[in-house]
């Protein structure tokens, strides 16, 4: 019988001024499509609201 896989999406909030980055809705305004796993956003990312780095960020339980 076949498994379903469930996608579990993370959230990680800037440390800086508090922006949520969801992974399941990306940040589409920035060219990060919905879905996009954390992982996958470019290391040279930076928060939309402050421009905090990448590495100021934390994954949070929403």
């Amino acid at each position: 019988m076949p498994t379903t896989e469930t996608r579990v999406y993370r959230c990680y909030m800037c440390l800086i001024c508090g922006f949520i980055y969801d992974e399941a809705e990306g940040s589409p305004q920035e060219g990060i499509p919905p879905g996009t796993r954390w992982e996958d956003v470019p290391m040279n990312w930076t928060c939309p609201e402050c421009a905090a780095r990448k590495e100021d960020f934390e994954m949070v339980e929403i």
